[in-house]
């Protein structure tokens, strides 16, 4: 089994090596693959990239015009796997399996390399662990990308900071924060992250001057998306204010990652755990709370790549503890790491499985779609959606609503470059909806609607209130399909 280096033990084995980062890889890969499909279940933010990555070219640069370019790069690439690959849930979510997998391997090289093998194949399989992590290991969205981009980089300056730098490693440092930034602007709080390692390892003038550089090239690449997307700043206008209470998980995460910061013992001539993983921890929780502040904007999936400080500073106590008790229990220091492995495992199986199940998320677009196709045999040719958001389900399982008219709908998705289409005025919708016999409405369950705002959702639902009645209902997994019929006028 392995065990934590002790300082000035020695160099590492390249066999060790290897195994150190290979472990939480495959790890956390096991981990990704584990429930893949949830049940064959897709939620409204996945949607949102199923629908666009089975787009054109075209139609998705159309649509980036008007809302989503903050994600470009990413439907982009999803547009590439589906066309390569074919949609569906493993082709939605694997990116985001190998790339975390990706992140759990830098996390156990950075350790391993400040604070010894143990805290490195510590952090690496804790990484996989992490509630977060899990939930976002099967998210067909950009931010398991992020997560590894921003792994790397700081892997790049861990390696400048320990005096091996190259030019080749400036460049790719820089380009892996443009292309984090590309993914995701808010992922660029990795860079006050890393000038505060620098300021804490006391970082020569040349690495300053070069990092300094990389980091500017990067910020100017992103500049454009960063100015475009403030357009689009309606996209986030649904999150909600700042409250006390939101900044509870950020400072249980902090006192975690301060107790393992306290537990580090920095090795002889190389920078600490802590003065890395404590600010990459710290520093984008903190940046994205004060930005908060002004907009509101805080959601953890925003900076999900802070969670490599916390995994990191989780190894090096682990490690510390492997250390300590090796010159005592030597038999059982070699168990300890896995027993801890282990312990940790089993204490958030509950949690592991939930986030594999379709209640996990607030949705499923693919469930309710089984329902519309059984429930439209008994309609006339006619389907409405409240709110217009709801589309999405016809957008990501268009055969389930073949034969029947969206009769609110002027402009589809796709011809308007949006998410949801356009829809006619109330008048028009309401004029359609009088001339139906039957009307099949695909909207959210009652457990997870929010109070219809829109006038045309209004007029959709004064309708069918005032001239139609429910003839059927079904509910699955936050989403509801009912069939109304026209009132027969009394005589």
């Amino acid at each position: 089994m392995f065990t934590a280096n002790a300082p000035g033990s020695g160099a590492v084995t390249p066999r060790r090596s290897v195994t150190v980062w290979l472990i939480p890889m495959l790890w956390t890969h096991c981990l990704g693959l584990w429930g893949l499909s949830r049940q064959n279940s897709v939620w409204r933010d996945e949607a949102a990239t199923w629908q666009v990555a089975r787009r054109s070219t075209a139609e998705t640069v159309h649509l980036l015009e008007n809302v989503d370019v903050v994600h470009g790069c990413y439907y982009l690439l999803m547009h590439g796997l589906f066309t390569c690959f074919g949609p569906g849930t493993t082709t939605l979510r694997l990116p985001s399996v190998l790339a975390m997998g990706v992140a759990a391997a830098c996390v156990a090289v950075i350790g391993r390399r400040l604070a010894g093998s143990g805290a490195g194949l510590a952090g690496g399989l804790a990484f996989g662990l992490l509630p977060a992590v899990q939930f976002h290991l099967q998210e067909g969205r950009p931010y398991a990308l992020v997560t590894a981009g921003a792994g790397i980089a700081t892997l790049l300056l861990v390696t400048v900071v320990q005096g091996r730098a190259r030019t080749v490693h400036w460049a790719g440092y820089g380009s892996t924060v443009l292309v984090c930034g590309l993914l995701n602007w808010l992922s660029l709080l990795i860079l006050p992250a890393h000038l505060v390692t620098l300021v804490l390892t006391r970082a020569g003038r040349g690495v300053w001057i070069r990092w300094a550089i990389a980091s500017a090239v990067a910020v100017a690449g992103v500049a454009p998306l960063v100015l475009f997307s403030r357009s689009q700043a309606a996209q986030v206008s649904w999150i909600p204010p700042l409250t006390w209470h939101m900044m509870i998980g950020p400072a249980v995460l902090l006192l975690i990652g301060g107790a393992g910061a306290v537990l580090d013992r920095p090795r002889a001539g190389r920078p600490s755990v802590a003065a890395v993983g404590l600010p990459l921890l710290a520093v984008p929780q903190l940046g994205l709370l004060g930005a908060s502040l002004v907009q509101p904007l805080f959601l953890d999936r925003y900076i999900l790549f802070s969670m490599l400080g916390l995994a990191l500073l989780i190894g090096t106590a682990a490690g510390s503890a492997v250390r300590a008790a090796r010159p005592r229990l030597p038999e059982v220091s070699r168990w300890l790491l896995p027993a801890m492995v282990a312990v940790a495992t089993v204490a958030l199986l509950p949690q592991s499985l939930a986030k594999r199940s379709p209640e996990s998320r607030v949705d499923d677009v693919l469930a309710i779609a089984s329902d519309v196709r059984r429930l439209k045999k008994r309609t006339g040719g006619a389907v409405l959606f409240v709110p217009a958001a709801r589309r999405d389900t016809a957008s990501v399982s268009p055969g389930a609503f073949t034969g029947l008219r969206d009769i609110a709908l002027a402009r589809s998705p796709e011809k308007s470059g949006t998410l949801k289409g356009v829809e006619a005025a109330p008048d028009r919708i309401r004029e359609a909806m009088l001339a139906q016999r039957r009307i099949l409405l695909v909207t959210d369950a009652p457990a997870v609607a929010t109070p219809v705002t829109a006038e045309r959702d209004r007029v959709k639902v004064s309708v069918l209130r005032q001239h139609f009645t429910p003839v059927a209902d079904e509910q699955v997994r936050g989403r509801r399909v009912t069939v109304y019929e026209r009132l027969v006028p009394a005589r």
